[in-house]
């Protein structure tokens, strides 16, 4: 019943900011005549600098898997990405396609479980640390360029609470883990089974400091190619804008469109980036959000093989397809284990 209010509540939010930024029928109208001249080599450059984002993840997540000493093919290391990939997505929450990629991962290292349940934890985890780390430089180099008017300014503040809100979990995480602090929280305690992954994970991967630098090098590469896909559609309608200004624009709309209060960000990043890029570049509204909407349909163009590999893809050990909700249990039951004390 949780699951299907938070759904309720995502599809709501989502189709009241979309019926916000597209009610106005003249803006509606400006938005056709921008796809009539739409330049369209620069959507393919787009879906380049994305696949751009899809080859450096794919490479991070295989030199975390190799510190677990988990070596896959190519193709089912890829085929796995991809599943992912699409599942993130199309699901509400943006983590399905974690649990899945975890759920498939375990079955083709039956075992090495734990390993395989950390370098998914991992993986999402180092991506953040890139993002905070990008999105503290851009601040720092365009605080004043985001801040001058009153909308982009709450905007911008918004970002930095929840910066600071991220910041705030590395740094407790860090300091439970490393003095050990989860064994001291009843066993119940909420959380506690996700900050004994966190501690193995650390400890791993601290160790193994070169090849988390490696992934943490790749992790900035996807999050420029993300924004490089956005700055390419922004071009592909006839927008331009210099690079650093769009760039620390990125961030924004990256932070505020993951919160998961609209289902995969539709809406919040077209509103986000309406506020934004009118605001502080003078882009029309119309262009403004289009360059949202074109950026997702670029994303979603490039997730689709995952769909096609989730269906012909068959696990090398004895799996059968199973519902997302069993995946769930099976992944939960491993974090329960791994919570368990020595």
């Amino acid at each position: 019943m949780k699951k299907v209010l938070v759904t309720i509540f995502q599809l709501s939010v989502t189709i009241g900011v979309l019926y916000w930024v597209y009610h106005d029928p003249n803006r509606r109208a400006q938005m056709v005549e921008a796809l009539r001249n739409a330049e369209y080599r620069w959507v393919l450059m787009a879906m380049l600098a994305y696949l751009v984002v899809e080859a450096a993840a794919a490479f991070r997540w295989n030199v975390l898997l190799k510190v677990q000493n988990i070596h896959l093919s190519v193709p089912r290391l890829l085929g796995l990405f991809f599943i992912g990939l699409f599942y993130n997505q199309f699901l509400p929450g943006g983590t399905g396609g974690d649990i899945i990629k975890s759920y498939y991962l375990l079955k083709e290292t039956p075992n090495k479980k734990a390993g395989a349940l950390l370098a998914v934890v991992f993986d999402r985890f180092i991506g953040l640390v890139a993002l905070v780390a990008l999105t503290a430089t851009l601040i720092a180099l365009r605080y004043d360029f985001l801040a001058q008017k009153p909308d982009t300014r709450n905007l911008l503040w918004l970002l930095l609470v929840l910066l600071s809100a991220s910041v705030a979990f590395l740094v407790a995480t860090f300091v439970i883990s490393g003095f050990k602090l989860f064994h001291y929280f009843p066993a119940h305690f909420p959380g506690r089974d996700k900050l004994i992954e966190i501690f193995a994970a650390y400890h791993l991967y601290a160790r193994h400091w070169r090849a988390t630098l490696v992934a943490f090098g790749a992790s900035i590469v996807a999050h420029l190619a993300t924004f490089t896909a956005f700055l390419f559609s922004a071009y592909a309608l006839g927008v331009r804008v210099p690079l650093l200004d769009f760039f620390a624009i990125m961030p924004v709309e990256r932070t505020i469109s993951a919160l998961p209060i609209s289902f995969a960000g539709i809406g919040l990043r077209e509103k986000v980036l309406q506020i934004m890029l009118n605001g502080l570049c003078g882009v029309p509204e119309a262009k403004a959000i289009l360059i949202g909407s074109l950026s997702f349909v670029i994303i979603l163009v490039c997730c689709l093989p995952g769909a096609f590999v989730y269906l012909f893809y068959k696990p090398s050990g004895a799996a059968e397809r199973v519902k997302l909700r069993e995946m769930e249990e099976e992944v939960v039951t491993l974090e329960h284990e791994l919570g368990e004390p020595e």
